[in-house]
């Protein structure tokens, strides 16, 4: 078989790669071909070979090279010199971090992205995480939808994120996991809220009086508002006329409407003063009069045929 003739055509990557510039602080992006524990080793698409030292890949203290690059992975790095003595390009991509990582980390701000991080250290009123490479501080009050009281506790916990505070000038990065936590717990609740059905009746405790209504806990974390004119059927000026808190109360679900929930007491004394005495008259006789064993021979003595 006749050999195929080498063009020009077959070298132009490495011709255009022959002339490309490569300067000292350029952003490269290259391709991850080897690692090993002290470095790794980067194609770069040019005559020399890029080299990462392992201390030079991240700021976090406890970045593992050989945990966190295969062969094969993009990464964005800057040069730090162009001949490291050894023929190499030498590279930091902690520089890059602090290039691109303040820039990801306020479209992520801005964008609202959930970022998972680890915390490293527990520091005076909060935790450090590591986001984008970078620093960033966790303040106690937002590690939780519960106090915090001993944040060395959090230590090696990974934590989803968001970025509530950004600065690139002062290097300040502050992370929250209580907002998310927040809008998961709110979810729940609209849930919970969404399952209930107008109508039915709950059972209560009043936790707290106001001078417009009555706030009853129903459970499963769950609060309903008894509007004053709710409460009883005769006018009231205030529910701590009639209710306190801490008492039990039944009253029946109204609506639902914009993840509220309105109650009403008086609706239930409404449904009984509205009930047909005649029904009501006849269950009590039945309820007292009939007793359950009652054989067939009573049941067909009772029974007149015409």
């Amino acid at each position: 078989m006749e050999e195929r003739m080498e063009t020009m055509d077959d070298y132009k990557a490495e011709l255009e790669a022959s002339f490309r510039r490569l300067n000292e602080g350029d952003l490269i992006t290259a391709t991850v071909i080897a690692v090993s524990e002290e470095e790794a080793t980067l194609d770069l698409k040019y005559y020399a070979p890029g080299i990462i030292k392992a201390q030079d890949l991240s700021d976090d203290p406890d970045y593992s090279i050989l945990e966190a690059l295969r062969p094969g992975d993009e990464i964005q790095a800057t040069i730090l010199r162009l001949d490291d003595g050894n023929g190499n390009i030498l590279l930091s991509k902690k520089e890059a971090n602090q290039m691109l990582g303040w820039d990801r980390l306020k479209e992520a701000m801005k964008q609202e992205t959930i970022l998972t991080v680890r915390v490293k250290e527990a520091v005076n009123a909060g935790v450090i995480a590591y986001a984008e490479g970078l620093r960033g501080f966790i303040p106690a009050s937002q590690l939780s939808l519960d106090y915090v009281e001993d944040t060395s506790e959090w230590i090696g916990k990974d934590l989803e994120v968001r970025v509530i505070n950004v600065d690139a000038g002062k290097e300040k990065l502050v992370l929250s996991a209580k907002v998310i936590l927040k809008e998961r717990e709110e979810e729940a609740r609209r849930h919970r809220i969404a399952m209930l059905v107008p109508g039915s009746v709950v059972e209560g405790t009043v936790e707290t009086l106001t001078n417009y209504g009555a706030f009853v806990n129903i459970g499963d974390g769950l609060t309903g508002l008894v509007h004053v004119s709710q409460i009883c059927e005769r006018r009231i000026r205030k529910p701590s006329e009639v209710l306190k808190a801490g008492q039990k109360v039944r009253a029946k679900i109204r609506n639902t409407d914009n993840g509220r929930i309105s109650l009403s007491i008086r609706a239930l004394d409404e449904d009984a003063s509205n009930s047909d005495p005649d029904e009501t008259a006849q269950a009590a006789e039945y309820s007292s009069n009939e007793a359950a064993t009652t054989s067939l021979g009573d049941l067909l003595a009772k029974l007149k045929i015409n």
